[in-house]
């Protein structure tokens, strides 16, 4: 028997590695078992070459536990080892000081990378043990059993086995601080989460609980959409089916396999990230992939197995390795000609999908620029009709009619509509098409198009009147006079303002000459009102409620955690009095004479007003509470 110290450059290794790896000692399971895994694919080369002299046998893994000795086994039929492997391979860990040690590895999210960096894998064992015992035995001829012993500390043992059969079994003596890891679902749901797809079996309490054989390794061409859907299931049990895949298989310049899935994206796009599963060499190593992936493609589901992705780094290192740089332009050119494949060859089919992925690429577009570049071939556009268009289809459609005067081809949208059906129908009736711009991330995807599209405008439908919204240099005149418009103007700043309402019609007791008296209006649902007068068709309305585009769209960007900070400014709207509009001559005629010889609007005209007022801020949805009340209380008085 042989006894000595551990070659280490510590005192004591041990609690530096349960200090620093504890919030992460589940990972002692994968460790133990891809050590055995390696040890069983050496076995099996060996075997292919011809050297080795007994039969290969099964080459199953085996993880047992024994509750009442409170030990958990991992064994495997692989290479074994001799003293002097085990003396050489278990006694020597590659650590120059703790202090070193301490220092690099100081920040949270790098300690569950470290393991295998510095040959620790298999001493993550003693997170969860008080002792650890190895009793194997090598795949060459004549070799002798041997046992290595070791209980937490510096010291070990080395003494001759009575194993009969090659290959190693690694005994866990679970501390206990450690009984958790004695539960066999515990076992089960830790092997199910790093193990899964090992390339030999495992088998647990009588059952193979891994599958050895995933379809990432397998061509394309051996594969039906029945075996990408079957894998999806397999991998994402409760989800619904995806939409379609794409399957990863690259050499050069770095090896990738993989698949990743679209999934049914969903505007709750927090909810769907954290998807991908990242392993290397079929081991599972972590489904958190932003640092390897760009951020829009965690939005998709999948498996990424790369051996050339240097997990055992830190991160701002892995951020600016060669090969994950290479490996994630990969991936988005991949899926970015998974999509232009499908839209050229297959557009109907892609239109029927487009609810569910258009989150995902205009997120894509938003935040990466090459992504953006071949996108901009299959991002589609719908209008209020349904129908759907590429970017430079639409700006074909809509030139013609829709380009100001300034040479600037103009959008208009709607994000609501129900609610702007008075607008929308305000620009059909001008020929003007509209397109249904509904979610938060549209209020970044105007701004990114303006951006990269030459002479493009976008405005929403209330933004302005139809003549306005695309100004063609046509200035239509007014029928009223400059007094008249100025009287009008001054009339509708009263009332909005906040000056005492009008006389409303008298209840039971009032007497006449009380006046009602309605609270001050200077700041309505929240917002400004600013009074401007113009020039449009008798036949539109005589009041128009707009919001400035640029104001909104800063207000909406900020709700959506970008662009400026407004929340503690009011909404800023714009009362538009249509000048041609029968009403306004009606409320320009002369009004009463007060006894300084003044002219003041009269109550009947300042009642006409109010409720031509109420009457466009309904339309808006913006008449609630007690004002709703008593506007609805008028109207009925009126008939």
């Amino acid at each position: 028997m042989k006894t000595g110290t551990l070659n280490v450059h510590t005192e004591n290794i041990f609690p530096i590695i349960k200090k620093f790896l504890y919030s992460d000692e589940e990972i002692f399971l994968r460790e133990l078992v891809s050590n055995a895994q390696d040890a069983t694919k050496k076995v099996e080369t060996i075997a292919r070459k011809g050297d080795l002299t007994e039969e290969l046998g099964e080459l199953k893994l085996k993880v047992t536990i024994d509750k009442e000795n409170r030990t958990i086994t991992v064994s495997d039929r692989g290479i074994g080892m001799t003293e002097e492997e085990l003396d050489k391979y278990l006694n020597q860990i590659a650590l120059s000081s703790a202090e070193e040690f301490v220092e690099k590895y100081k920040d949270v999210e790098d300690r569950k990378q470290i393991i295998g960096k510095f040959g620790l894998g298999f001493y993550s064992a003693f997170m969860v043990s008080d002792k650890v015992e190895v009793q194997t035995k090598s795949w060459q001829k004549d070799a002798k059993p041997a046992v290595w012993e070791c209980e937490g500390d510096t010291n070990f043992k080395i003494k001759r086995g009575t194993r009969k059969e090659r290959g190693t079994d690694v005994i866990l003596h679970i501390n206990k601080d450690s009984d958790e890891y004695l539960e066999p679902a515990r076992i089960k749901t830790l092997l199910e989460k790093y193990c899964r797809f090992m390339p030999f079996e495992i088998e647990f309490e009588g059952e193979v609980i891994n599958n050895p054989n995933p379809i990432w390794l397998k061509q394309p061409a051996d594969l039906t959409a029945q075996d990408y859907q079957d894998f999806y299931k397999e991998l994402y049990p409760f989800s619904q089916p995806p939409l379609f895949w794409i399957h990863l298989n690259v050499d050069y310049p770095f090896r990738l396999t993989g698949i990743l899935y679209f999934p049914k994206i969903t505007n709750q796009i927090e909810l769907q990230q954290n998807k991908i599963q990242l392993y290397q060499n079929q081991v599972f190593v972590t489904d958190e992939v932003k640092d390897i992936v760009p951020e829009f493609l965690t939005l998709l589901h999948g498996v990424i197995d790369s051996p050339d992705i240097p997990l055992n780094v830190s991160r701002s290192y892995l951020q600016a390795d060669r090969s994950v740089k290479q490996i994630s332009n990969y991936i988005v050119k991949k899926v970015a000609e998974k999509l232009e494949e499908q839209f050229k060859n297959e557009r109907e089919a892609y239109e029927s999908k487009w609810q569910d992925i258009n989150m995902f690429v205009k997120y894509g577009m938003l935040s990466d620029d090459k992504f953006r570049e071949r996108a901009e071939k299959f991002m589609l556009v719908e209008n209020t009709d349904g129908k759907r268009f590429t970017i430079e289809e639409y700006n074909e459609k809509v030139k013609p009619l829709q380009t100001d005067k300034e040479g600037n081809t103009v959008w208009l949208y709607t994000n609501n509509p129900d609610e702007q059906h008075g607008y929308i129908d305000a620009a059909q009736k001008k020929d003007f098409d509209v397109l249904v711009l509904r979610e938060m991330i549209d209020n970044h995807g105007v701004q990114m198009l303006e951006s990269n599209q030459e002479k493009l405008n976008i405005k929403r439908v209330d933004a302005d009147t139809p003549d306005k919204l695309i100004d063609k240099g046509e200035e239509k005149q007014s029928v009223l006079s400059e007094e008249q418009i100025s009287k009008v103007k001054a009339l509708f700043e009263e009332v909005v303002n906040g000056s005492p309402s009008p006389a409303l019609p008298l209840g039971e007791g009032e007497k006449a000459g009380e006046e009602k008296v309605s609270p001050q209006r200077g700041d309505l649902e929240g917002g400004m009102f600013a009074v401007e007068t113009e020039a449009m068709s008798p036949e539109e309305p005589p009041l128009v409620i707009t919001r400035d585009e640029f104001m909104r769209r800063m207000s909406d960007m900020s709700k959506l955690g970008g662009g400026m900070m407004m929340g503690n400014f009011p909404e800023k709207y714009n009362l538009k009095i249509n000048t041609n509009h029968p009403l306004a001559k009606k409320l320009s005629e002369a009004g009463l004479v007060d006894a300084k010889g003044s002219e003041t609007a009269s109550a009947d005209k300042k009642a006409l007003a109010k409720q031509a007022f109420d009457l466009a801020r309904l339309s808006q949805n913006m008449l609630k509470g007690k004002e709703l009340t008593e506007f609805v209380q008028r109207s009925i008085n009126s008939l």
